[in-house]
This record gives structure tokens, sequence and C-alpha cells, in this order.
């Protein structure tokens, strides 16, 4: 009866990892594909549509040559594309490492403070608007 219940808790938990490591395997996808196929180039990508239609840079504006930069190692470049960006990366690591732990042990991950969510939110408004201004021009791509 023991070989049973730990061959249902094994699987129990590799059912509850399918989905971090989906994301993972996802992310890594994109990595890889956006450090082949280099947004550098004309051609490879659309325009992002807000600056295309404002001439403004919106928070995701630089990305994607922000993901090819450090798909290749470069962290000064790529700071130099979307430093929100890059400064998110070992956010976003944690809060993945956070989910896979708790899945792990079969619980679900909390989810944040809605004050965090908030700030957040504070953030990347602030970000957008100080990255069209004169002053923030260090912000743009």
């Amino acid at each position: 009866m023991t070989s049973v219940t730990t061959g249902r808790r094994g699987g129990n938990r590799l059912r509850a990892l399918l989905a971090p490591l989906g994301v993972a395997a996802g992310t890594g996808a994109l990595f890889a594909f956006v450090g082949a196929v280099d947004p550098n180039q004309p051609g490879h990508y659309p325009t992002c549509p807000f600056l295309w239609a404002t001439g403004l840079y919106c928070p995701g504006c630089g990305t994607l040559r922000t993901i090819h930069a450090l798909s290749h190692l470069d962290p000064l470049a790529a700071l130099g594309l979307n430093p929100l960006i890059v400064v998110m990366v070992p956010v976003l690591v944690f809060w993945w490492g956070r989910w896979v732990a708790y899945a792990w042990r079969g619980r679900s991950a909390p989810l944040p403070h809605p004050a965090w969510l908030w700030a957040f939110i504070g953030v990347v408004m602030v970000y957008w608007v100080v990255r069209n201004l004169p002053f923030g021009a260090f912000l743009a791509p």
C-alpha cells in the first residue's frame, strides 16, 4: 500500500510541476528564438504598435533587443535598451522558483499581496512617462 501511495504522490508532484516547467520551456524557447533571430535587423519583427501610433515609447519598447542582448550574455547592452526588463528578470526567476518550490510540496503558491501588484503597476507607469521625457532619454531604447 505504501508503494501505491508513493507512486500516486509522485504522479501528483509531476502533474503539479508541469505548469512551471512548461513556462520554463516556453521562456527558454523564446530566448533561443530571439537570440537566433536578431531584432536589430529590420524586417524580422513588427514595430511596436504604440510607438508606431504615437511616436512614444511604451514600457516594453526595446524588450526584444534586450532579450537578444541577454541571450548573448551582454547585460550592459540590455540595460541600455530596457532597464526595467533587466531588473525584472531576477524578480521573475524568484517568483518562478517559488512557484516550483510550492508545486514540489504539492501546495499552491499564495498570490502576492495586492500592494505589491499596485506598486509594480505604479513603477511601470512612472517608467513609461519618464522614458518619454527629455530628462529620461537615457531610458529610451
